[in-house]
Parts: structure tokens; C-alpha cells; sequence
């Protein structure tokens, strides 16, 4: 029987790897750099959104106030008059990568330690490098990959900017995978 104790170097060691990944894919390979676009007229807007008093928050325009108001004539010439769009406004000041960093790691961790819990459920001391590769590539790519597909079904994002994060996510997997088979207790 294997125990999340016996896992807890794959479950560091492969949160570790992904993040270095991950760093070297951000930095050094620019295939995420026109993932966002830059506002028209971006003083402006953002003017009018600093009279406006916009504050952090995810916002959504037009926005009804129900569902019932989501086929008024008024709200449907809205969406049709455009435009349309989901936004998230961030606290005013540079961006903090050291927190996001950490945050990222830590989130690594989380998903690390359920590839382990689940593995540990159906698998056994000693099981085969390939075996324990698939079960925990296949969970990690569900943690890593899945979640960036919400967000060209409901947040509008281009399919072809989520297939990126997606790929990342299997690449992840992957890294995930081979940590766990390479450490996996008393592994052939």
C-alpha cells in the first residue's frame, strides 16, 4: 500500500519541475505574447473608468440586472449596438509577479497532491514506470489543461489562444508524470 507520506517528494519535486517549465516556456518562448490585445483608445477608457470610480472586480457590459432583463428590447439593441465583454479590473500599481509566482507554485502543490492521493487509490508499491505515468499524466493534464477550456466557452477567449494553454497544461502533465514514475516508492 502506498501513502501520501511515501509521495511527499514526487508530490514537491514535481511542483518544483513544473514551475521551472513553466518559467523557461514564459520566458523564453514568445508564443504567449500576443495573447492580449491592446486596448483602442486605452487613455481614454481608462479615464473614463478612473471618473467612473471602477473598482477591482470582474465586470461584464452590458449587464442586466436578471435574466428577465436579458431579452428587454432595451438590453437585446445594447448587444447588438456592442460592444460586448467580460473584463476583470486588478488593484491600481505593477503587477506583483513575486505573489502571482508564489501563488502559481503553491497551485502546483495543490495539484500535485491530488495526482498523488488519486494515484495512490489504484495503484500499488512497485508498479511499472508506464503505469504509474499514464494514471498520473492523465490526472495532471485534467488539473492543468481542462480548466483553461471555460474560458472560450463562457469568457469568449479565441480557441486558439486556450489550445496554447492547453498544450502548456499537457506539458505540465507530462513533467508531473515523469516525477511521480521516475520517484514512485519502489518503482521496477
Amino acid at each position: 500500500m502506498v501513502t501520501l507520506v511515501d509521495l511527499w517528494l514526487p508530490i514537491l519535486l514535481s511542483a518544483v519541475f513544473v514551475f521551472m517549465v513553466s518559467s523557461l516556456l514564459h520566458m523564453f518562448i514568445p508564443i504567449h505574447r500576443g495573447d492580449r490585445k491592446k486596448l483602442p483608445g486605452e487613455e481614454q477608457v481608462m479615464g473614463a473608468m478612473r471618473t467612473q470610480g471602477v473598482v477591482p472586480g470582474a465586470y461584464m457590459f452590458p449587464c442586466p440586472e436578471s435574466m428577465k432583463q436579458m431579452s428587454s428590447p432595451e438590453l437585446v439593441k445594447k448587444y447588438n449596438e456592442g460592444p460586448v465583454g467580460h473584463m476583470t479590473v486588478l488593484k491600481n500599481g505593477p503587477p506583483k509577479m513575486g505573489k502571482s509566482l508564489f501563488q502559481w507554485f503553491v497551485f502546483s502543490v495543490v495539484i500535485s497532491f491530488f495526482v498523488g492521493y488519486i494515484a495512490k487509490l489504484g495503484l500499488g508499491r512497485g508498479e511499472e514506470y508506464m503505469t504509474v505515468f499514464r494514471m498520473t499524466g492523465t490526472i495532471a493534464m485534467l488539473g492543468y489543461a481542462v480548466p483553461y477550456i471555460e474560458n472560450s466557452i463562457w469568457w469568449g477567449q479565441k480557441w486558439g489562444v486556450t489550445l496554447k494553454y492547453v498544450m502548456d497544461g499537457i506539458i505540465y502533465g507530462l513533467v508531473t508524470a515523469g516525477s511521480f514514475s521516475w520517484l514512485w516508492p519502489n518503482a521496477l
